[in-house]
Parts: C-alpha cells; sequence; structure tokens
C-alpha cells in the first residue's frame, strides 16, 4: 500500500468526521394546527376565509417539501460518511496485513545476518576477486540490511498512519449512528407535519364548499391566458415549458406532469431543459444569482416570504410584468401580475442566463 493512499484515508477520515458533525438534522419548526375558523356570513368573508387558510397550507406545504429536500441531501452525506468509515477499516486492514508480512521477512533476514555475519564477510573475501571486490561486496550486505531495516521502519509508519484512520473511523462511526437517529427523528417529524397538513387541506376544502356554485367558478376558474410570451435562451425555453401548463390544476406536492404546486412547476420548467432544482422553494432560492425588479427578464424566478427562512412560494416572470404560477389550491396554472405572486415578494434569482 502506497502512503498516498493512506494519507488520503486520514483525509478521508477527517472529512467524515466534518460531515458527520453537520449532519445532525435541523428540526424543522412545530406547526400548530388553527382552531376550525367560523362559518363566514357572506361571499367575501367565505372567500377571505379561502385565501387565508390556503396560503397557510400553502406554507406548510412548502414547508415539507423543505424537509424532504433536506433530508436527501442529509442521508446522501451520511451514506458516503459510512462508505468512507468503511474503506478506512479496509485500508487499515491492508497495511496492517503487509507490515506483518515484511515484519517476518526482515526478522528472517536479521536473524540470518546475527548468525552468519561473519561466514559472509568470509565468503566474500574468499569469491572476491580483489579487495575492491571485497569491500563492495561487504558493502552491499549492509546497504542490504539498512534497507530492508528502512523499509521495514516505512511500513511501520504507514500503520501509524492507518491506525490514525481507524481511530478517526470509530469516531465516524458513533456520529453516523447518532446522525440516523436524528434522520428517523426528522422523518417522524415531517409525518407529523403532513398529518397537520391534510388537516389544513380539508379545512380549506371546508371553505371553498362554503362559496357559491358562481363564486367558485369565478375564483376558481379564471379564463385561461393564451398570450403569447417571448424569451431567449434556455430561461425562455423553460418559461414556454412552464406556461404550457397553463390551466393544470394545482396540488399539493405535485412535480407534473398533469398537476402542480409552485416549486414543483418550476422544478419541471427547468428540468425540461436539464437544470435539476430542489422541489422546495426556499431550496430553489439558494440556486441562481440575486436580479433587482428593474433586471427582470423572462424566465427568471420570484419569491414571496418574509425572509429567506420564510419563503412559502414562487413564480416565474414571463415578461411585461407577469407572472405564470400555480398558486393555491383549486386555482389552476395560470398568469397574473407581478403582484399576484403575494405582498410579501421577497426577491427574485436567475437561474440560467
Amino acid at each position: 500500500m502506497s502512503s498516498h493512499r493512506l494519507k488520503r484515508a486520514v483525509r478521508g477520515a477527517l472529512s467524515v468526521t466534518a460531515v458527520i458533525s453537520v449532519i445532525g438534522m435541523s428540526q424543522s419548526p412545530a406547526y400548530a394546527q388553527p382552531a376550525q375558523p367560523p362559518p363566514p356570513t357572506t361571499v367575501s368573508e367565505a372567500i377571505k376565509q379561502f385565501q387565508e387558510l390556503s396560503k397557510q397550507a400553502e406554507t406548510v406545504s412548502e414547508e415539507l417539501n423543505h424537509a424532504k429536500e433536506d433530508l436527501k441531501v442529509k442521508q446522501a452525506d451520511l451514506d458516503k460518511a459510512i462508505a468512507d468509515v468503511a474503506a478506512s477499516a479496509e485500508l487499515e486492514k491492508q497495511a496492517a496485513a503487509q507490515e506483518e508480512q515484511f515484519r517476518g521477512q526482515v526478522d528472517q533476514l536479521t536473524s540470518a545476518s546475527f548468525q552468519g555475519a561473519r561466514f559472509n564477510k568470509i565468503s566474500a573475501l574468499l569469491t572476491g576477486s580483489s579487495a575492491d571486490d571485497f569491500l563492495e561486496r561487504a558493502s552491499a550486505l549492509t546497504v542490504l540490511a539498512s534497507d530492508n531495516q528502512n523499509a521495514l521502519e516505512k511500513y511501520t509508519g504507514a500503520v501509524d498512519l492507518a491506525a490514525q484512520a481507524r481511530k478517526l473511523a470509530e469516531d465516524g462511526q458513533k456520529r453516523a449512528a447518532e446522525a440516523k437517529a436524528a434522520s428517523e427523528k426528522l422523518l417522524a417529524d415531517i409525518t407529523k407535519k403532513k398529518s397537520d397538513l391534510d388537516a389544513q387541506i380539508k379545512q380549506v376544502e371546508e371553505a371553498k364548499n362554503r362559496l357559491s356554485p358562481k363564486d367558485k367558478d369565478d375564483l376558481f376558474n379564471p379564463p385561461v391566458d393564451t398570450g403569447v410570451y417571448v424569451g431567449s435562451g434556455d430561461a425562455g425555453k423553460a418559461m414556454e415549458v412552464a406556461l404550457a401548463q397553463r390551466g393544470d390544476p394545482y396540488v399539493w406536492g405535485a412535480e407534473g406532469p398533469n398537476a402542480f404546486d409552485c416549486s414543483g412547476l418550476v422544478l419541471y420548467a427547468y428540468r425540461a431543459i436539464g437544470i435539476n432544482l430542489p422541489h422546495s422553494s426556499r431550496s430553489q432560492y439558494t440556486y441562481g444569482k440575486s436580479v433587482s425588479k428593474s433586471e427582470l427578464a423572462p424566465g427568471d424566478l420570484l419569491f414571496y416570504g418574509g425572509s429567506a427562512s420564510s419563503i412559502h412560494h414562487v413564480a416565474m416572470y414571463i415578461g411585461n410584468g407577469m407572472i405564470v404560477h400555480a398558486s393555491t389550491s383549486g386555482v389552476p396554472v395560470k398568469t397574473a401580475p407581478l403582484s399576484g405572486g403575494g405582498s410579501d415578494y421577497f426577491g427574485a434569482k436567475r437561474i440560467v442566463g
């Protein structure tokens, strides 16, 4: 085993420890299920109640999406850490085996050297053709013994280095076990949050059912904008994919091809041009470069929320002060003015271009 492999093993074990130390799963904030709202007494109250519940449910949905994406990343880190731990242990095993094998050879050579040192030198003298030849042979024997001792020391050093890797691997294994336990707790939290979300969805549906047929039609079946919007490059192609979904239903957690939530629509559009984004508006905000409202171009993403950690909605800019988005339950994918994404506009990102 070469020393550079062992050094890589030690570095790998160190990286395992570093990765595992941050793998501890961040707990999503507990979501308190709201109390059942009183029945609305007017159409305007019913619409307002529906919109408020829809926003709450969308927020929980995006939190759930973010938690799932976060879990995917941490699980991948954990899998790599476990693999690195196993590799470090195997390298240490190989180093010890090679050192043991070579040590036996050197021990035999040393024993023979002590027992026959005089004979070896006399033999060198008798078989040599000159004094210089004798000195060269005798020197060669000394060099051979020295080389073997140096080699043994190198193998011993390799074993010491491998032992360091093993110790770091053991630390990594402990941290991996802790991370696994945290991962299991996060899964339980996600399941609880999904239950809360289902309750939210039920409330939204109940609020929707309180509306009259005409109000339902006005609110949930708006005329589909069939206008033509022009973009350029890959961002323009992503915009065309998003616009092609106009009229498709909003479904929490959906990412196509026939239903979407807000981040699912963006994911679907950019995936079509070979760019993979996470299914979470909050996570999508970490991609691309920031652009101001005055710099918006078709294909840019607009985010809504009070802060980067509370983003709950994402839409795509299509030009002329318009966006396309999957807004809320019961409302199909549609275009809207820039303000249609919400009053809490936070910022915009350019994914490509």
